[in-house]
């Protein structure tokens, strides 16, 4: 029913209905293009290590898996790990202890 209104509705203010609108609206994206480059189409064999890299369109296409492998060892990503969910353990804590509406169950008469 709203699909024959919104028809009837664009036809009486001079367009072609919805159809006609999405149509030419889907396309142009309002000018902008799509979101990302333009897709190329390979049209010889791949190198081994293509997957690895992420190439959106841009100038400086960027690696997969982060180089931070070498520099920070597994006892140092441990230790932030440790500290980050200890930080948020500690301000769910807080929070626990600093709850006012568990301590006065009841709205008080003034």
């Amino acid at each position: 029913m709203a699909g024959r209104l919104s028809n009837a509705a664009s036809r009486l203010l001079g367009g072609g209905g919805v159809s006609r609108s999405v149509a030419f609206s889907l396309p142009t994206r309002s000018g902008m293009g799509p979101p990302v480059g333009k897709h190329i189409v390979p049209d010889k064999p791949l190198p081994e290590q293509d997957e690895l890299v992420w190439d959106n369109g841009t100038p400086f296409p960027e690696p997969c898996i982060d180089r931070l492998v070498p520099s920070i060892g597994k006892y140092e990503s441990l230790a932030w790990l440790c500290g980050g969910l200890g930080f948020f353990a500690s301000i769910g804590l807080l929070a626990v202890w600093n709850d006012k509406a568990s301590k006065i169950p009841f709205v008080s008469k003034l």
